[in-house]
């Protein structure tokens, strides 16, 4: 009998349109999980899918050392998206992949070992990347990991300066924590992390991989915050759930990153969907909407849920409530009994991470089941 790696749920997806799932069996689910936010313009979006078909029909795969039109395209399409001067691209296949050429690139640009992460972060599973990640359940068993890495609390300013030193060589961390428990940096906290590791010379890293792509209602969450980083890491979303991962670079970092590759950086199939996915993101204001609806659902669990939660956080259409008991349970229930995919973020804390195309009906919807499964 065969193994498998994952565990798996009790629900077997056949198809997707939109905002919903449906099973094997043909019940449909309101999807507000997204696999982890990784259909932003909703399932098989219609020009996503023409995109990918299209370029699957001409050429399948070339490696990234022949230019291409589609990755060439994609290319420029998140040069002149990143936020400031932040416009070198390196494309890969994942986030880890792109936090793990993110932690490459800094410590050749710098000359530097030291890395400083923060409490709760996680930044992918892979050797380097895990050993940026804080919990120790993601860690067991695979010691010993990429070394030089040192952890502060996040949002602790103090902490973080007593850190960030001559010896660093960069600091990682993510502007809105999503597996860490939706936990959201401040402006003043983002700012002094700037201004430490640019009096330092050191690169600070954004991993915007689960917040980037309109989640939080524009499309980086830093750029609420007036910042600019050295390096910003994005994936999941990207090509609408084909797999891809972007590490943005500023000109001092692209120009010393050292000698790093990827057989299917970039391939064309998904630099087309890619590229397809930033069309209908930015063309229906996707982050505005997020913005919007976002707001419109914390208010409302605020509203109808009251003293029957700890509390509401997030930003946009990445939010996170605390709940009084474990999440699992209240998970299953809105999935068995209401048709409703959601997700952990911790023991205690339900995530939402809806398509960015979900509306009021939609949020009304969730927040009814939220307050039977609940209360």
């Amino acid at each position: 009998m065969s193994g498998f790696v994952f565990s798996e749920k009790p629900i077997a997806i056949a198809s997707g349109e939109g905002v919903h799932l449906t099973d094997t069996n043909g019940t449909e689910y309101l999807d507000f999980g997204a696999s982890y936010a990784c259909t932003p313009v909703g399932h098989c979006h219609p020009e996503v899918v023409d995109a990918a078909t299209s370029q699957l029909e001409e050429l399948m795969y070339v490696q990234a050392s022949y230019p291409h039109a589609a990755r060439t395209a994609l290319y420029e399409r998140l040069s002149d998206a990143g936020p400031g001067d932040v416009d070198d691209v390196w494309l890969c296949n994942s986030g880890t992949e792109a936090n793990e050429a993110a932690l490459k690139f800094a410590r050749h640009a710098t000359g530097r070992e030291k890395i400083v992460a923060t409490t709760q972060g996680f930044h992918g599973r892979t050797m380097g990347a895990l050993a940026t990640t804080w919990k120790g359940k993601y860690k067991r068993g695979f010691e010993p990991l990429a070394g030089g890495v040192e952890f502060v609390e996040y949002g602790d300013t103090a902490a973080m300066l007593e850190a960030v030193d001559e010896e660093t060589a960069a600091v990682i961390l993510e502007p809105l924590q999503g597996e860490g428990g939706i936990n959201p940096a401040s402006t003043d906290y983002l700012r002094a992390v700037r201004e430490a590791t640019e009096e330092a010379g050191a690169a600070m890293v954004l991993d915007e991989i689960q917040t980037g792509l309109g989640r939080t209602g524009s499309m980086w969450a830093v750029e609420r915050h007036g910042v600019v980083p050295d390096v910003l890491t994005t994936a999941k979303g990207l090509a609408s759930g084909l797999p891809i991962g972007a590490t943005l670079c500023r000109d001092w970092i692209a120009e010393d990153c050292g000698n790093h590759g990827s057989t299917f950086s970039g391939g064309p199939v998904v630099s087309a969907a890619a590229g397809a996915t930033l069309d209908v993101i930015e063309r229906e204001a996707l982050a505005d909407h997020a913005a919007e609806v976002g707001s419109y659902l914390r208010e409302e669990v605020e509203t109808r849920l009251g003293d029957d939660v700890r509390e509401v956080r997030g930003e946009g259409l990445m939010v996170g409530i605390e709940v009084k008991r474990g999440s699992n349970r209240l998970l299953r229930d809105l999935a068995l009994d209401h048709g409703i995919l959601a997700l952990p973020a911790g023991r205690t804390v339900l995530r939402l991470l809806p398509p960015l195309t979900v509306d009021r009906g939609h949020v009304d919807t969730v927040v009814d089941a939220l307050a039977e499964v609940i209360a």
